[in-house]
């Protein structure tokens, strides 16, 4: 995969993503006014996962489509199914947001949810599709999927030349990964940030091969990967130049700052901010703010949806 994935991607989903801002960060002692966030919130669908879903269904001219999802990715996939009339099958966890659920649910997918964490959610997916005759669109394990995402770098880089250090939440990989081709031929430095209850890549790096992790239960909902992917492990490995493990409460702690902010992030959504804090380097950096889907957001919009139900017209 390069440069050439990322830009046939670029091409391809612009139908159907917006391209995000950069907002100006909060003005910390360490970084001063030098840090910017991407604010993938505002993306289509509430999350940067609206990219890679879409280029893996309009590339692989799917017909029928499985996935597994902790619920952004499953949105994405709802919503670009239910613009192409396609059917789709999300498989969650037994620890998936009840919100995102009914989000899903109120775009026309069907739902099935399994005990255990991610590592059974992927297994019941590939038998799904399997069973069903259905392209398996995986949240994060997939060509398509990495280059959709790696489109946040591009536009990232684009609008900021001059970043020295871009802060990249780390669930499954597929961001970060994403990020890494899009920074291939680029100085800055590419800084993946996890949850300190599942450091599945910093694991993986540290042991030289990937290793899997038992179910957690942060508060990052969306990023509770069990192990590396297989597509976006070697690429980081090549490229990544550090991953910063970060606390529940410094996640929380972030959120709470970017709400004030009035961004309106998920914890998900507020890691890369919280691994460019513990970092505390004075220096042009952007923290991608990955997902908005909050339970209050998703609530309005999900009764919003099933109020006016005649209507194909609800933003979510």
């Amino acid at each position: 995969m390069g440069g050439a994935d990322l830009l046939a991607a670029a091409s391809r989903i612009a139908p159907y993503v917006v391209r995000t801002p950069l907002l100006r960060g909060p003005v910390t002692a360490a970084h001063g006014t030098g840090l910017l966030l991407k604010a993938e919130h505002l993306q289509l669908g509430g999350s940067f996962k609206m990219r890679g879903a879409v280029n893996a269904v309009l590339a692989l001219a799917a017909d029928r489509v499985v996935t597994g999802s902790s619920g952004n990715h499953g949105i994405a996939l709802a919503r670009i199914a239910r613009t192409l009339g396609i059917p789709l099958t999300v498989v969650l966890a037994a620890g998936a947001m009840p919100s995102k659920a009914a989000a899903i649910r109120a775009l026309g997918a069907e739902t099935v949810q399994v005990g255990g964490g991610v590592a059974e959610r992927e297994e019941r997916a590939r038998a799904l599709a399997a069973e069903q005759g259905a392209v398996l669109v995986p949240s994060s394990d997939h060509p398509l999927v990495v280059a959709g995402q790696g489109t946040v770098g591009l536009e990232l880089l684009a609008a900021a030349p001059d970043t020295e250090t871009v802060y990249v939440p780390t669930g499954g990989g597929g961001l970060l990964a994403g990020l890494c081709l899009a920074a291939a031929d680029h100085p800055v430095r590419v800084v993946g940030v996890e949850p300190a209850l599942t450091p599945r890549y910093a694991r993986s790096l540290a042991a030289g091969h990937p290793v899997r992790l038992p179910p957690c239960a942060t508060v990052a909902d969306g990023l509770r990967g069990q192990s590396p992917g297989t597509v976006p492990y070697p690429i980081i490995r090549d490229r990544v130049d550090e991953l910063i493990a970060v606390g529940d409460a410094e996640i929380l702690a972030a959120t709470a700052l970017l709400h004030r902010l009035g961004v309106d992030a998920e914890p998900s959504g507020a890691v890369a901010l919280a691994g460019a804090l513990r970092a505390g380097r004075r220096e042009r950096a952007v923290a991608i703010v990955s997902g908005g889907n909050t339970p209050a957001r998703l609530h309005t919009l999900h009764h919003s949806h099933t109020s006016t139900s005649a209507s194909t017209n609800v933003r979510i």
